[in-house]
């Protein structure tokens, strides 16, 4: 026997958190059972762990702390990948930009606004094509998920969303496979006449953003320099879930908008609690913020919200999970077609034509080009991640990082002290949200 690649242990309170990566599992011990994994790790004798405290041995054994000599878990992680972005034959991902023009200019948005830009009838009709082709396709299709995107997807609700879910709602009636709909949305132009509309075309969920309180959101996401959209916005989350239509509140947060972000749970505190289920808050620093230490003033953030009864999770970087849960552009089975035809797989870089993967065609299929299989092919390149403890939730982030990294790098400066944030995090995030604490050794 041997001790996992991928042990990690965390001070905290007046214990510690022993957390394995691959296993996905914590224990929570007292100091000394600590340093007795310390102490055979030294010696190279694990298995004398068992004549010391036989208990403790089975657990570590159990939870994946302690794996078989034979166990390549490098290999293991490999295929768990393969598994879930190349070998998964029962979901589709699709995302659909039916515009890269916005009503809103926030300074830290990485796209161009590129006015009059609205996917017209050829390219919605190859985009039913490919659909159609996907779902006659995959024999073991069991999901259909269509993101709408942008640009905002809703200054063209009418013109080219509403038809392409009339024809998708229509094309999957009858079949075992399933399909659902969301929106990337700032959520200013939701009226109340679309609900009926959300409802038949199974749309699932919404993601919006808030730049912070009235005051700093306004001054980001404007109408005029008069109005605001705040406001506007808040209505038209309560009446989303209202309709019990799932909304994620997206915070962006920078060191100069975290002091007073208490003051938004004033406004969600009229949404009835039978609709809260409903909506979900979620913390990501804006990507031009440089500053790693915030993570302890969001913690309170969660705290917070969470003690006033709504639901929040952590950003992506501060709880990566992308292995078991990568991000959809890593999968085989996804593709984002732009307004113009133009197919990309990530959708937090700019879609200018020189960075597409692939292109739409008339009957409907994708050629994709060599930055395509470029990405397929680009996990477990970069050297350092091969020899850390978190590779089975990290794994050198996403494709995009992976694909535009030249040397070897870490997701987190090779700074061990923010991994084990990291750790630590994910210990929060379990306990707190679904209200389970790990075992005690």
């Amino acid at each position: 026997m041997k001790l996992s690649q991928f042990n990690n242990s965390v001070h905290y309170n007046d214990g510690v958190l022993l957390y394995n990566a691959l296993s996905n599992r914590f224990l929570k011990v007292e100091p000394l059972l600590s340093e007795l994994i310390d102490s055979a790790k030294a010696n190279g004798n694990i298995e004398e762990l068992e004549g010391y405290h036989p208990g403790f041995y089975q657990a570590l054994v159990k939870n994946g702390f302690i794996v078989e000599n034979t166990l390549d878990e490098i290999a293991y992680v490999k295929k768990l990948r393969e598994k879930v972005d190349l070998e998964d034959d029962t979901q589709y991902q699709l995302v659909i930009n039916p515009t890269m023009n916005c009503n809103f200019k926030c300074w830290y948005c990485y796209e161009a606004h590129e006015k009059g830009s609205k996917m017209g009838a050829p390219v919605m009709d190859n985009v039913k094509k490919h659909i159609a082709a996907v779902v006659n396709s995959m024999p073991n299709l069991k999901d259909f998920h269509i993101s709408w995107f942008g640009g905002e997807p809703l200054l063209y609700y009418e013109q080219v969303i509403v038809p392409v879910m009339h024809y998708v709602k229509e094309l999957f009636e009858g079949r075992t496979a399933r399909f659902s709909t969301g929106f990337t949305t700032n959520g200013f132009l939701i009226n109340e006449s679309m609900f009926e509309e959300f409802q038949t075309y199974n749309i699932v969920n919404f993601q919006i953003t808030l730049d912070g309180t009235r005051n700093t959101h306004d001054a980001v996401r404007f109408v005029n320099a008069k109005r605001g959209s705040y406001d506007d916005i808040l209505h038209n989350i309560l009446s989303l879930c209202r309709n019990r239509l799932s909304v994620s509140i997206r915070i962006n947060y920078t060191s100069s908008n975290l002091n007073n972000l208490e003051e938004i749970v004033n406004d969600l505190l009229p949404l009835e609690d039978e609709f809260r289920q409903y909506l979900k808050i979620s913390f990501h620093k804006v990507w031009q913020e440089k500053d790693y230490t915030l993570i302890e003033r969001v913690r309170e953030l969660h705290r917070f919200f969470r003690g006033k009864g709504f639901r929040t999770t952590f950003g992506d970087v501060d709880l990566p999970d992308t292995v078991r849960n990568s991000c959809y552009a890593d999968k085989k089975n996804h593709a984002t077609i732009n307004y113009n035809g133009e197919v990309f797989k990530c959708t937090a870089r700019n879609f200018s034509s020189d960075a597409k993967e692939g292109t739409l065609h008339e009957d409907g299929t994708i050629t994709w080009n060599q930055k395509f299989y470029d990405r397929l092919d680009s996990k477990f390149k970069n050297k350092p991640c091969l020899s850390c403890s978190i590779l089975p939730i990290c794994n050198g982030g996403c494709s995009q990082e992976a694909i535009e990294h030249k040397d070897d790098y870490c997701m987190y400066d090779f700074d061990e002290q923010r991994k084990k944030g990291v750790v630590l995090n994910r210990y929060l995030n379990m306990t707190n949200i679904r209200a389970t604490a790990p075992q005690e050794a």
